[in-house]
């Protein structure tokens, strides 16, 4: 049985961009004080860059409570990636107690100035229902504005939005093509959905050996389901010469990850070889980690 697609993804990174106030020839500590001195003068790229270095404990000790305080200031000013930071505190409950009506409000304001990773996140809030009520068409406007700047999660986010037809009819074909964007850019989520929709004959031809090649892609990014389904596909001999070995290789990969389904058919598998063959798996499996 081959796992199916995964889920929304969310842009869980803040926004580092460095405001004149920030010298990188300098140490954190005087490019800190330096900026700390130009916010409390009102700059708003310097209360940005406070804000990053108290979230990052640049310079000084992470503090998120005044990180929430210095992209408050900032944000109040208009500077998008102060507002996207703040929504992401408000979100994520650092610095505050987590508000995803407050979330939503910043990444609005983010977004309406054309800032991809906020409209990502927008359009999440919308789909999960956090912070307001569910939306899909909303969900989707914000991941089209968001894809379209060529960001890999919204382009992912997207792609799953015409597999499930949430917020636009269904339509695989469509899906294929904004998983291909994203896996074009390394999401191992869009090179995992490839390979199913490939695998399942869904938005084009079935097609094996392209589900082995983006599985493959995924997997060496350390997606178990990609590594779980290499080893039903090397075990069914789907796209493959059947090989128990590269099978239990795989299996014990993902089951070495904590993924309890592919440790029952490693050890279903395991019952087919001998006890050389299992020897060979495992001596695989440990380069396989080494190297990815």
């Amino acid at each position: 049985m081959k796992k199916t697609l995964l889920a929304l993804l969310l842009a869980l990174f803040s926004i580092n961009v460095w405001g004149e106030c920030y010298d990188e020839n300098k140490d954190d500590r005087t490019n800190f004080i330096a900026c700390k001195k130009e916010a409390e003068h009102g700059n708003s790229d310097a209360q940005f860059n406070v804000g990053i270095m108290y979230d990052n404990g640049q310079g000084t000790d992470q503090d998120f409570v005044q990180a929430l305080k210095w992209y408050t200031k900032a944000a109040q000013q208009n500077n998008a990636s102060a507002q996207f930071n703040l929504g992401l505190l408000y979100a994520e409950g650092h610095g505050a107690d987590q508000d995803y009506v407050q979330a939503l409000k910043w990444y609005t304001k983010a977004a309406e100035q054309n800032l991809a990773e906020a409209q990502l996140n927008l359009g999440t809030l919308y789909a999960n229902g956090q912070g307001t009520p569910q939306d899909y068409a909303q969900a989707y406007n914000w991941y089209v504005k968001s894809a379209e700047q060529g960001n890999a999660g919204a382009q992912f986010n997207l792609g799953n939005m015409y597999a499930n037809g949430q917020g636009t009819p269904q339509n695989y074909s469509q899906a294929i093509e904004w998983y291909l964007k994203a896996a074009e850019q390394g999401n191992s989520g869009a090179q995992f959905n490839l390979g199913t929709m490939y695998a399942n004959g869904q938005g084009r031809q079935q097609d094996y050996a392209q589900a082995i090649m983006w599985y493959t892609k995924a997997a060496e990014q350390g997606n178990v389901d990609a590594l779980f389904n290499l080893g039903n596909m090397y075990f069914s001999g789907e796209g493959v010469p059947q090989d128990y070995v590269k099978a239990h290789m795989f299996f014990n990969i993902a089951g070495a990850n904590g993924d309890e389904p592919a440790q029952r058919n490693r050890d279903i598998v395991a019952e087919k070889m001998t006890p050389a063959q299992i020897s060979e798996a495992q001596r695989l499996a440990s380069e396989w980690m080494r190297e990815h």
